[in-house]
């Protein structure tokens, strides 16, 4: 991937992923779609990657699709349709990556910026953050998949404000609304550092499989997903770390967990 996108996996297994064209808030090109979806489908397949971190250089998160290439590259429907594709990649790669993931939402978080934050587990933000889908701003309907999980993170009456009006919301708003999940005082890439510290240190094949049946439920695929969410369980209760945790609770330490 070229410099508009940073990539960096410290000893810990926390992976920040950094939307990196400050100079343009971050906006997203059509290369950075297709970026993302290949870098979370890579963090998929690798075991030292315990959490995954998105955000932004410099003072904002992302300001959304960048337009300026519209002309170029999503001028047709045709175009519209590739664009569009390589959009719901990256959105449904950062959904299913089976890691939890968080974004740190600092200044803009907007358009396209929000469907990337909201297609994280968690979305941490500070008294700078903003967010808002300003579709109605630019004649766009969003498609199912944005605004299926833009519904329940907010829930229809605040969907509908959301999409209805293109605002802009401060943070305050963002919180009462479910937008962000935590807002730290001390900024949010610190604030999504120290909540992925914390995640780092418990069993990676519970939280995979928390994920699995949140998922499930959360879709109403709970019984075409039985056997995946019965593999999970399996894997779980015979799995080192389940051993680890039962003798680390007689030996009254902490667990060291390894995902196996």
């Amino acid at each position: 991937m070229t410099d508009d996108i940073l990539v960096d996996v410290d000893a810990t297994g926390v992976a920040v992923v950094t939307l990196n064209r400050p100079e343009k808030r971050n906006v997203v090109s059509l290369a950075m779609w297709r970026g993302l979806a290949e870098i979370y489908s890579g963090f998929a397949k690798r075991g030292d990657v315990r959490v995954v971190i998105l955000t932004g250089a410099g003072g904002h998160f992302s300001g959304g699709a960048d337009i300026s290439e519209f002309s170029k590259v999503r001028n047709t429907v045709e175009d519209t349709r590739v664009y569009s594709a390589a959009g719901r990649a990256a959105t449904q790669a950062i959904i299913d990556l089976p890691q939890p993931t968080i974004a740190a939402v600092h200044g803009y978080g907007v358009g396209g910026g929000c469907g990337l934050a909201l297609a994280c587990d968690l979305r941490v933000g500070d008294a700078t953050t903003q967010m808002g889908i300003p579709a109605a701003r630019l004649s766009i309907v969003y498609d199912t998949l944005d605004c299926s999980l833009l519904l329940r993170a907010v829930g229809l009456a605040n969907a509908k404000l959301v999409l209805y009006s293109g605002r802009y919301f401060p943070v305050q708003d963002c919180q009462s609304m479910r937008l962000l999940d935590v807002v730290s005082e001390a900024g949010a890439l610190d604030g999504a550092y120290a909540l992925s510290r914390e995640l780092s240190t418990r069993a990676p094949l519970s939280q995979r499989g928390a994920k699995v049946v949140l998922e499930a439920l959360a879709r109403d695929e709970v019984e075409q997903r039985e056997a995946e969410i019965a593999a999970a369980q399996e894997a779980a209760v015979n799995s080192e770390d389940y051993r680890e945790a039962r003798q680390a609770f007689l030996e009254k330490r902490t667990p060291v967990f390894k995902g196996r």
